[in-house]
């Protein structure tokens, strides 16, 4: 199996939503992770339902590792909501992304700078809201170890950022964990001293894991 394409990444934890209102227009920002562009016009679609009634849905996406960056003012007037909104998603540093503003027109004209401010601040509440994971390419791997060896490997495994996904016991132990894939040359190194040659593991595929971002949102 290939190793993963994308490399590590920011995104939304899951779906946030957050509402401002600006001179009695209300604005109704929504976030949630897309894989691609399909999943990100289902989400767009989703919000059209539930806000059928809604004058304009501003959105903005980055999907598939950053290739495809999409953003759409709606209706509204050029450049005031659409890529307001596709500049917080890439100000938070965020990809596989798709967030949508939905407003409902209070009878006050905001202007070109109001609709700015209030699709931008709809937005990045929105994705406050969600909250940011790093994700980050994993190896998935399978060994086989006796009782003894057991013993040894688990707290390897934790100490080399690896989570153990499954365990069966029988004759031996089946162990089934995930690691970072860039402490993977290293893990399989340190396996092999560990357990003086007699354990190895099998990689049986790649997935992109969510970690919590770092302190410092970066």
């Amino acid at each position: 199996m290939e190793p993963a394409v994308l490399g590590e990444y920011y995104t939304v934890a899951g779906t946030g939503t957050a509402e401002i209102v600006d001179r009695r227009s209300r604005f109704l920002g929504a976030v949630a992770p897309a894989a691609d562009e399909q999943e990100a016009q289902a989400f767009l679609a989703e919000i059209r339902r539930e806000h059928w009634e809604a004058r304009h849905h501003v959105y903005a996406y980055v999907v598939e590792g950053g290739r495809i960056r999409r953003c759409s003012d709606d209706g509204e007037p050029q450049g005031t909501g659409g890529k307001p909104v596709l500049d917080v998603v890439q100000g938070a540093e965020l990809m596989q992304c798709v967030a949508v503003v939905t407003r409902y027109f209070g009878g006050i004209l905001l202007g070109t700078g109001g609709l700015v401010r209030a699709y931008s601040h709809a937005a990045a509440r929105a994705v406050e809201a969600a909250g940011r994971v790093c994700m980050k390419p994993c190896v998935l791997m399978e060994t086989v170890c006796d009782y003894a060896q057991y013993g040894r490997l688990l707290p390897y495994i934790a100490a080399s950022g690896g989570t153990v996904e499954d365990t069966v016991f029988a004759e031996g132990v089946s162990l089934r964990f995930r690691l970072p894939e860039d402490e993977s040359a290293r893990f399989e190194k340190g396996l092999a001293d560990l357990t003086a040659g007699t354990v190895s593991a099998r990689v049986t595929g790649y997935r992109h894991v969510a970690y919590p971002a770092d302190p410092a949102g970066k």
